[in-house]
């Protein structure tokens, strides 16, 4: 499947019936970072879980435990990155899709770098500066 450049953000929710229209709650999470914004109209892609698609294939019992979005980048991979903000201990920000965060020791706000991803966590990475002048 493929995926656009535009996805803002990606997460697992259930669907429910409120009179006589449908609702899929946001997480707070998505608010919070930015990737949406409440005051604005999106277009959504509703795509069957896979524990969904288990069960019609006679699989596992379903748990309804939503998943978690697997982090945008991987170790090893080479970005390009503009720096947004300057974190509490002095290192760059940056963020890519869906608001996920990129910490780049040694950049400044403004600066546009290319990084090597180097660590990656669930919420953030850390990419190493391989080249300023971009």
């Amino acid at each position: 499947m493929e995926i656009s450049d535009k996805l803002l953000c990606l997460f697992s929710a259930d669907v429910s019936a409120e009179g006589d229209r449908y609702v899929i709650e946001v997480p707070r999470r998505e608010i919070e970072t930015g990737s949406v914004d409440p005051d604005e109209t999106y277009r959504v892609a509703l795509i069957a879980s896979e524990l969904d698609a288990e069960e019609s294939d006679g699989g596992t019992e379903k748990t309804g435990a939503p998943t978690e979005p697997q982090p945008p980048v991987e170790p090893g991979e080479i970005r390009y990155v503009e720096i947004e903000d300057i974190g509490k201990q002095g290192d760059g920000i940056a963020r890519v899709e869906r608001g996920y965060v990129i910490i780049v020791p040694g950049a400044d706000v403004g600066e546009r770098v290319k990084v090597e991803v180097t660590e990656v966590k669930s919420n953030f990475a850390v990419g190493e500066i391989i080249d300023e002048d971009i």
